[in-house]
This record gives C-alpha cells, structure tokens and sequence, in this order.
C-alpha cells in the first residue's frame, strides 16, 4: 500500500519500505516513552500518531545511526509539542504504568517469581513497585525522562544525548540526580 504524501503526490514504495523497517519495530517504545511524558494513554496515542507522521515526512532524510534513537526523538519532540499545546505551564504526572504493572509477577533480574511466593510478599512487591513508579512521577522532567530512556528503554548514554540534545555529560548527570533523588524518596518512606 502506497502513502500520500501532503501534496497529493504518491510517495515511492522505497520509502514505505523504510518507514516499516526504520519505524515500526520502535513503536512500543516510541509509546512508552510518550505514557511517562504524558502520564496518560490517550495522549500517548495521540503522540505517536504525530510522531508517526512525522517520522514518515522525514523518512527520506533519515541518514543513518541508530533508528531507536531517531524515532525516540521524534517522539520526545511530539510529545513536548502537545504538551506546551494541551497542558501549557503544567507538570505532567505518570498516573499509572503499564510497565510495572506487569514486572509485578517477575524478580529484581527480571526472571518469573517464584511459584512458592507468599500474599504478602507478592503484597509488598506490589506496594513497592507503587512506591518507585510515584518516586519515578515526582521527578523534574529532565530526570524522569533521562531516567526513562535509560533504565526502562535500555538506551546508551550516547543515545540519550541524541535524543535529548544534550551533551553526554549532562546526560550522566541527570542521571546520577535522577537516582540520587528516587533513593532519598524512596528512603524517607520506609518505615
């Protein structure tokens, strides 16, 4: 199946065929990173949507590196541009994540819980991964975001900065103050 183009012009079936091999493959991450940008599913939908458009228009002026990195760009920008449009001056916070909620049935490495795991333990894990995901909400934009990139999507440092448009070093520093602040936040709830 052939796009249009804006101009009404066909668009060649090369680019299609980049756009699915480019794009397609990072849609759940490109989504993902838009839930924690816009604490809501709906909007997150939204995001990518544009951000699909959009990666689509530019798509003949992709030049190469990594496309996980490039499409999360895209997205970022997408989502930071519907958020000065939609929620202007607003701190926008991650009501629910669908991420934690299914690492609850998984250990600290990510292996299956063990079937001999008892209600309360399963509770506590529960309560914890609450506690880390409003730690996580709390965090200034930057951090969150940096944090997100890395810890959740599994992106280099280096990644990071192309996709943020930061210099590495920043990059590292967000993060160490990322994690810094969830310790201290996470800390000062326990009893």
């Amino acid at each position: 199946m052939l796009f249009r183009g804006g101009n009404g012009d066909r668009v060649k079936a090369a680019d299609e065929t980049r756009f699915r091999s480019i794009v397609l493959p990072h849609l759940a991450d490109g989504y993902a990173l838009a839930r924690w940008l816009t604490g809501d599913r709906t909007d997150a939908e939204d995001v990518v949507q544009d951000a699909c458009l959009r990666a689509f228009r530019a798509i003949g002026g992709y030049a190469g590196g990594s496309p996980r990195a490039w499409v999360l760009t895209i997205v970022r920008h997408a989502a930071y541009d519907w958020l000065r449009k939609n929620r202007a001056g607003v701190l926008v916070a991650v009501d629910d994540l669908a991420a934690v909620e299914h690492g609850l049935d998984r250990d600290a490495a990510g292996a299956p819980a063990s079937a001999g795991e008892t209600p309360e333990a399963a509770l506590i894990a529960k309560a914890d991964a609450a506690a880390l995901q409003a730690a996580i909400a709390a965090l200034p934009p930057p951090f969150r975001e940096a944090l997100v990139l890395r810890d959740v999507h599994g992106l280099s440092y280096r990644e990071i900065a192309e996709v943020t448009g930061v210099p590495v070093g920043t990059v590292m520093s967000r993060l160490a103050r990322a994690r810094r602040q969830l310790i201290s936040t996470i800390g000062t709830d326990r009893p």
